[in-house]
């Protein structure tokens, strides 16, 4: 009944329809116009989805891939695994912090200058597992874990948000949405690195001419986006390929179970030399569907929102995935992934050059959804040089950062992956030192 229960709140789509219906009913709209809005916000977000799956799925590969090819081997920071994990033994704990969060949420936009309502189910989620895994390694009873971990939850998907507003307003122009994923700490300071190349007249700049003039004359050959995001992808996809030719790996055994090798199992073919060219437009086409769905979910929540911000909570502001900004500056987000890839490779480097016990290995997935929405923070002010310097710092801290709390939690049984995400980190460190001084 639980893990039923916790798949229901896992679903976004359907807490955006909720949220969508709420809205209309509370601005009396007729029936016909409360239907078509629900719907066409579950359909917008489930759309979303689709996109969101197929690059997932392209960077899930090439993450393998990559590790294969270059033999590492360690910790993966995958939020994803980590979170398997944690529901398997503390599903309980982390399905009921997960509610009081939504309900703590919600009163504290209510009656707090904190006014960002968190829509993102699944990173609801992940951070209530964070919080759950923190408080019962502090030894606190059920209740207090509960209670307390889901007031935490709470505080946070109200004020956290709100960090990283004025650089989210910037690039969309207005203030309409916020950005529901815990990485806002990150995304914050990325947003203050592009400040550091911000020039006198650049508020002055409308956002298409930030993008002519900021950009490199290479980079402008890609102001159609799906094209810059393809060719890059090819590129990196190619770079992969060709060192598992190179290391032997090309040939691996994927699924003992089948027997598939690598080249079977993620290619469906040997022709080596065009997969790679394949995998990129697939990512690119799921850019493109993404993009889609996120301009119909965002144009039917907002709308919708209207009712709960004058009813329930006065200027109250949607909190949803980190990808509705992508279409705002999609160079950008390329250059933010890469930015984030390096400096994820660059910590751990140092985590190699410096023995460290755990090696945590930098998921490509994070790096591009993460370190591409820090790449459009650093963008909002700072240009190509802001995207990239921002991306690249956090880049470092989304590697290196979970091993701030990865004893704690391999102590409770999740080991082998982490919480990679800013914010995850810095407040369970607050909660966790808060709570060992108490204790």
């Amino acid at each position: 009944m639980v893990d039923m229960f916790l798949m229901q709140l896992r679903n976004t789509a359907v807490i955006m329809g909720v949220f969508a219906l709420i809205g209309l009913l509370l601005q009396k709209k007729s029936a016909v116009d409360v239907f078509s809005g629900t719907v066409k916000t579950i359909i917008g977000f489930l759309i979303f989805n689709i996109g969101s799956d197929a690059m997932s799925a392209q960077v899930t590969i090439f993450s393998d891939m990559f590790n294969r090819a270059f033999s590492v081997s360690g910790v993966v920071t995958q939020v994803e695994v980590a979170t398997s994990l944690a529901l398997q033994t503390y599903g309980t704990e982390v399905a009921l912090v997960m509610l009081v969060g939504f309900v703590c949420n919600v009163l504290v936009a209510k009656f707090t200058p904190f006014k960002a309502i968190f829509l993102t189910g699944q990173h609801f989620l992940y951070f209530s597992c964070v919080l759950a895994l923190v408080f019962i390694g502090l030894g606190a009873p059920f209740m207090v874990t509960v209670l307390l971990g889901g007031l935490v939850l709470g505080v946070c998907g109200a004020a956290l948000p709100m960090l990283c507003q004025p650089f989210v307003d910037k690039v969309a122009g207005g203030r309409t949405f916020a950005i529901g994923h815990f990485n806002a700490i990150g995304y914050m300071i990325a947003g203050y690195c592009g400040k550091l190349f911000a020039k006198k007249n650049d508020a002055d700049l409308a956002k298409g001419a930030v993008e002519e003039r900021e950009l490199p004359e290479f980079f402008k050959l890609f102001k159609d986006f799906v094209f810059s995001v393809a060719l890059f992808m090819i590129v990196l996809f190619y770079i992969v390929t060709i060192a598992c030719l190179v290391t032997g790996h090309f040939n691996d055994v994927v699924n003992e179970s089948t027997g598939a090798t690598l080249a079977g199992q993620y290619f469906g073919n040997d022709l080596w030399w065009l997969w790679p060219f394949l995998a990129g437009l697939k990512f690119a086409a799921g850019m493109s569907v993404l993009i889609f769905g996120v301009r119909q979910f965002i144009a039917e929540i907002t709308a919708a929102f209207v009712g709960i911000s004058e009813k329930l909570v006065p200027n109250a502001l949607p909190a949803v995935d980190c990808p509705a900004i992508f279409p705002f500056a999609p160079n950008a987000v390329i250059i933010g992934f890469i930015g984030s890839f390096l400096g994820g490779l660059a910590a751990m480097a140092l985590m190699v050059l410096f023995h460290s016990e755990t090696i945590m290995i930098p998921a490509a997935g994070i790096c591009f959804f993460s370190g591409g929405t820090c790449g459009v923070m650093g963008y909002a002010y700072g240009g190509w040089r802001g995207a990239a310097l921002g991306s690249f710092l956090i880049g470092i801290v989304l590697c290196a950062g979970p091993l701030l709390l990865y004893p704690l939690f391999s102590g409770l049984g999740i080991a082998g992956a982490s919480f990679p995400n800013v914010d995850y980190n810095v407040i369970g460190s607050i909660v966790y030192g808060i709570g060992s001084f108490f204790q």
